[in-house]
Formats: structure tokens, C-alpha cells, sequence
């Protein structure tokens, strides 16, 4: 797992991207680095360990200047943690620098065949290898522009990604791609965001949109135009964040864990009260109906990391209050396994994020109830 923020605007990006990493520190911690482009040429710097280390050698992103660039914060997959397998990665000709979240699985094949056509590698990373065949890419007869490059790349990669893409030639726009990792959109007034959690984006605007599977996003200071996979221009439905950034800070703990702790009972009472009306709980926009309910002689509880623990806590409460078997499970097993289930049984699904991606397999393909 990890962080990736974009920004494209009026203002100077590096300080706004340091600042986004910091809200995505927990997404990984090995090593950090940020991309800005200006005048045709692109400025990088990245270091390894901690979001500090990068932000006391750019001086906090005063040293570097462009108001277009491209964030990460890096949890190791592939390549140990070092300045050289940090991101941002940059192509053979240093014009496409880019930012990856995910594993691309098929990378030892592309980077084989790219360096057959003499490119040079820096990095033992797998994502090195999208911005290297970028650039190859770029350079065929029927490839006209970046958004044909970036197509032609993502047919030809295998695996997770969430990408963040800038392009020293075309300094005027920010790239982003996604299948199966979190990315989503930030509209404000003047300036546009891209960004793997919300909290990297919520002081700068709530006006937001969850990119899909196969989505491409091509981000001006004035505009996002989002393409599906058949590169077609779609229209992204918007969401408004309204709660408070100091929701994602620690608030004076030490750490978010004990923050957590310690606001479970205003958090239980925020959850509960809506649900209240006239002294009875009120499920009004529950769409099973009370013969399906009544119908229901299993339910299992799918999630992952603390949702997980929520769930196991769940399993002994619901067992109690209606005698019905409860399991929870772990999303990740529950993707794989062959579980014995019926259109009896009731799948509840917990996320704190709402992106984690062995949760948001469908549940329903494996014979459950939806709701």
C-alpha cells in the first residue's frame, strides 16, 4: 500500500503535495518524493525513510517550483527501501515522471522486452516500468499523445495500479489511472487534485469523485475529463465531504490508535442518534424487506484490518440478540475461498475507507443476499 497525491493549479504544488503526504504517511513510511514540472523540464526529489527527511531537503517544497506535480509516500513491494526505488519514477529521456500505488505482476516481461529495445533501467522497482514504456510508447508511428500512450501502457500492464502521471512535454496537464486501487478526484476553484484518501484533499476542497476501474482522468487547472476503458468521455458523479479535517489528525495523541480509543463514544453517538426517531431505531432506507429479513438463516460478516475486528465483536452481539449464526471472515479469504452459502444468507460488509479491495469484491457473486 501506498500514497499518491497530484495537483495542477495557480499556487507553487510542492508545498501542497508535502502537505497532502502527510495525511497519507500511514499508506507507507519507507521513503517519499515529489515531481513538479515547469518550463518544459521536471523537477524531483525523493529520499528514503520518513515524509520529514524529504520535507527537510526541499525545504519544505520552497526549493522547488511548478505549479503542476505528482506525490508518493512508498510501502516496498518490489526493490528495497532506497533514494533510487523511491518514486517519483522517470523515464529514459527525463521528460514523464509518474507515481504508482499497486503491483504490477507482469513487469519482468515488459522490462525484458524494453530493454531488448536498449532502455536503460534505474530502479528494481515494477513501476519504473510503466514510466520507461510511456515513453516507448510514445514514440510509435499511431501513438499521437499521452492519453494514446497512456491506453496503449494499460493494455499491455497486468495487475493493481493507481497512477499519477506528468509529462515535461504537456506541462499543462496532470494524468491519472486506476483499476483495482484508490484514486479519486478533487475539484477546486482554479486548481484540481488527484489522491489515493480524501484526507489528502479535504483542506483544499469536498467537492469530490471516485474514480473506476479502467478510468482514465486527464486534469487541467479549469477541468477533469474522465475516460472509460473505451476511452470515452463519461460524466463522474460528485460527493461533498462534510466532516472536519481534524478528523484526520491525531488531535493531540500520540498516535491515531489511542485517537481512535478515545473518540469511540462521540463516534457510537454520531452513528446511533440519526437512528432514532420517536424513542424507536428507524432502518428507513434498508431496502430488504421484512419477509427477506425474517428469511434469513446466516450471515456472515466480510472485512478487513480493524473493520475485521468490528466484525468479530459484531458476530458475538447479533448471535445474542437473534440466535441466528453469524461468522466473520476475512475479506481476503472470503475472495478466494468456495464458502457455503445460500440466497438465505446475508453478507454485511464493513470498510472504514470504503477502498479496500478484497472488501469491495462483490459478495453477491458469491451466492449472498444483497442490500
Amino acid at each position: 500500500m501506498c500514497g499518491i497525491v497530484g495537483y495542477i493549479g495557480k499556487e507553487q504544488a510542492a508545498p501542497i503535495l508535502l502537505e497532502g503526504l502527510a495525511r497519507l504517511e500511514y499508506r507507507g513510511y519507507d521513503s517519499a518524493g515529489i515531481c513538479v514540472a515547469e518550463n518544459g523540464m521536471l523537477d524531483i526529489a525523493k529520499c528514503k525513510g520518513r515524509l520529514a527527511n524529504l520535507a527537510e531537503k526541499t525545504a519544505h517544497g520552497a526549493l522547488m517550483h511548478g505549479t503542476v506535480g505528482i506525490g508518493h509516500t512508498r510501502w516496498a513491494t518490489h526493490g528495497e527501501p532506497n533514494d533510487i526505488n523511491s518514486h517519483p519514477h522517470v523515464s529514459q529521456n527525463g521528460k514523464i515522471a509518474l507515481v504508482h500505488n499497486g503491483i504490477i505482476e507482469n513487469y519482468l516481461e515488459i522490462r525484458e522486452f524494453l530493454e531488448e529495445k536498449g532502455v536503460q533501467f534505474a530502479s528494481e522497482t515494477d513501476s519504473e516500468v510503466v514510466a520507461q514504456l510511456l515513453e516507448y510508447c510514445l514514440g510509435l508511428d499511431e501513438v499521437h499523445c499521452m492519453q494514446d500512450a497512456i491506453y496503449m501502457v494499460l493494455h499491455r500492464i497486468e495487475g493493481a495500479y493507481a497512477f499519477g502521471i506528468v509529462c515535461a512535454d504537456d506541462p499543462e496537464r496532470l494524468y491519472a489511472a486506476r483499476k483495482d486501487a484508490p484514486l479519486l478526484l478533487g475539484y477546486g476553484d482554479g486548481c484540481n487534485f488527484i489522491a489515493s484518501d480524501v484526507t489528502a484533499l479535504v483542506k483544499y476542497t469536498r467537492d469530490v469523485s471516485y474514480m473506476e476501474d479502467g478510468e482514465v482522468a486527464v486534469l487541467t487547472r479549469n477541468s477533469i475529463q474522465v475516460y472509460n476503458a473505451m476511452e470515452l468521455p463519461i460524466e463522474k458523479e460528485h460527493h461533498h465531504i462534510d466532516w472536519e479535517i481534524s478528523a484526520a489528525e491525531k488531535g493531540g495523541y500520540p498516535h491515531f490508535m489511542l485517537k481512535e480509543i478515545m473518540e469511540e463514544p462521540e463516534a457510537l453517538r454520531r452513528a446511533i442518534t440519526p437512528r432514532i426517531k420517536d424513542g424507536r431505531i428507524d432502518f428507513g432506507d434498508l431496502v430488504l424487506g421484512r419477509e427477506t429479513i425474517e428469511k434469513i438463516s446466516r450471515i456472515m460478516i466480510i472485512a478487513c484490518g480493524s473493520s475485521y475486528h468490528v466484525g468479530m465483536l459484531g458476530k458475538y452481539t447479533i448471535e445474542k440478540l437473534t440466535r441466528i449464526p453469524v461468522e466473520a471472515v476475512l475479506a481476503s479469504e472470503f475472495r478466494y475461498c468456495d464458502p457455503i452459502v445460500d440466497s438465505h444468507t446475508l453478507a454485511i460488509v464493513i470498510s472504514q475507507s470504503g477502498e479496500t479491495l478484497d472488501t469491495r469484491q462483490r459478495p453477491e457473486a458469491r451466492g449472498c443476499s444483497r442490500s
